[in-house]
C-alpha cells in the first residue's frame, strides 16, 4: 500500500512537472498576439479620435498629401509583414543551413547527423557498462536521438546566433559607408561593391550576393528581402523597409539611411545595457540549474555505489524522471524571467 501511494505521488508529481513545463514554453506565444493586437487597437483607436479640423485649402491639401503617404507606407508595411509570415511558414533545412553560413548540403547534413547520433549513443551506452539493462539501453537509444536530431539542428542554431552578432557589430558600419557614397554622388549600387570589398564576413559577402543579382535583373529592394531571409534581424528588415519605402514614394535616400544607422547604434548601446544588467540572473540562474548535477558528481566520486538504487530499482528511474522535468521546467521558467529582447 505504501508502495502504490508512493508511485501515485510520484506519477502525480510528474504529470504537474509536464504541466508547468508545457505552460512555461507555450504562453509567451499565445499571449504574445493578443497583446500585439490590444496594442494595435489602441494606437488606431488613438488615432481615430483625433478631430478633423476644417482649416484652409491648403492645409486640407496637406493632410491629404500626408494621408495618402501614410497609407502607402501602411500598405507596404502589412506586405512586407505578410512576406515575413510566408517566410516563416518555408523555413526549411537549407534556409537554416545557409543562416549558420555552412558550405553542405542537406544530404550531407543529414549524413553527418546520422554518423555523431550513432557516436553519441555508442558512448552512452559503453559509458553506463555496469548500469541495469533496460536503462543502459533506453538511455542509449535516447541518446542516438538526440545526437542524430537535436544536437545538429541546435548547432546550426547557434552557428546562426553567432553569425547573426558578428553581422551586428559591422552592419551599421555599412550603412555609414553607403550613406557617404550616396552623399558623395555614388548610385546604390556603387556604394555597396564598397561595402563588399571593405567590410569582413559575413556583411561584405551579403551586400556582394545584392550586386551579383542585380547583373541577372534583382531590383535592390528585392535583394535586400533576400538578404533579410539569410540573416533574419530587425536590423536587416528596417533596410529592406526603408529602400522598398523610398522606391515607391521617393526622398532623400542618404538621409534616411543615416537616420538608420543612428537608430541601429542606439539599439546596440541599449542591447549591451540590458545584456550587462541582466548578466548577474543569468549567472545565478547558471549556478542553480547546474548544482544538482554537480552534487551527484561530487558524491558518486566520494561513494560511488551510493546512487545506485536511483539507476537500478523502477522507483529510483521515476524519481529520476520527475527530477528531470522538474529541473527542466525550473531551468524554462528561469530563462523566460531573464531572456530579454528588444
Amino acid at each position: 500500500m505504501n508502495n502504490g501511494m508512493m508511485q501515485l505521488a510520484i506519477m502525480i508529481m510528474a504529470g504537474l512537472g509536464v504541466g508547468g513545463l508545457i505552460l512555461a514554453v507555450l504562453y509567451p506565444y499565445f499571449a504574445a498576439p493578443a497583446v500585439s493586437q490590444k496594442r494595435l487597437g489602441m494606437v488606431a483607436g488613438g488615432n481615430a479620435g483625433k478631430a478633423k479640423g476644417s482649416g484652409s485649402l491648403l492645409e486640407r491639401l496637406g493632410d491629404n498629401k500626408k494621408d495618402a503617404r501614410r497609407k502607402q507606407i501602411e500598405e507596404s508595411l502589412k506586405q512586407l509583414e505578410e512576406e515575413e509570415k510566408e517566410r516563416k511558414r518555408k523555413l526549411t533545412l537549407a534556409v537554416r543551413i545557409s543562416r549558420a553560413g555552412l558550405k553542405v548540403n542537406e544530404k550531407q547534413f543529414y549524413a553527418y547527423s546520422l554518423i555523431f547520433g550513432i557516436i553519441t549513443g555508442l558512448g552512452v551506452f559503453i559509458a553506463l557498462g555496469e548500469a541495469g539493462e533496460p536503462l543502459k539501453s533506453l538511455l542509449a537509444g535516447g541518446a542516438f536521438i538526440v545526437g542524430s536530431l537535436g544536437l545538429p539542428r541546435w548547432y546550426l542554431s547557434f552557428l546562426a546566433k553567432r553569425r547573426q552578432t558578428r553581422f551586428l557589430n559591422d552592419f551599421p558600419d555599412a550603412i555609414d559607408i553607403m550613406v557617404r557614397g550616396l552623399r558623395s554622388g555614388l548610385p546604390v549600387t556603387d556604394a555597396m561593391k564598397v561595402i563588399s570589398t571593405e567590410i569582413p564576413e559575413p556583411v561584405g559577402p551579403e551586400f556582394i550576393e545584392i550586386v551579383e543579382g542585380q547583373k541577372v535583373g534583382i531590383p535592390v529592394d528585392q535583394g535586400v528581402e533576400r538578404m533579410y531571409e539569410r540573416i533574419p534581424l530587425p536590423e536587416v528588415n528596417f533596410l529592406a523597409i526603408v529602400i522598398s519605402i523610398q522606391k515607391q514614394t521617393g526622398g532623400n535616400l542618404s538621409e534616411t539611411l543615416s537616420n538608420l544607422s543612428r537608430v541601429l547604434r542606439d539599439r546596440k548601446k541599449m542591447k549591451a545595457k540590458i545584456k550587462a544588467i541582466s548578466q548577474e540572473a543569468k549567472s545565478s540562474a547558471a549556478i542553480i540549474g547546474a548544482l544538482p548535477f554537480i552534487i551527484m558528481g561530487g558524491m558518486q566520486l566520494l561513494n560511488p555505489g551510493y546512487l545506485n538504487p536511483l539507476w537500478d530499482t523502477r522507483i529510483g528511474n521515476i524519481l529520476v524522471g520527475g527530477s528531470a522535468v522538474w529541473m527542466t521546467t525550473g531551468i524554462l521558467v528561469m530563462r523566460k524571467m531573464i531572456n530579454f529582447k528588444i
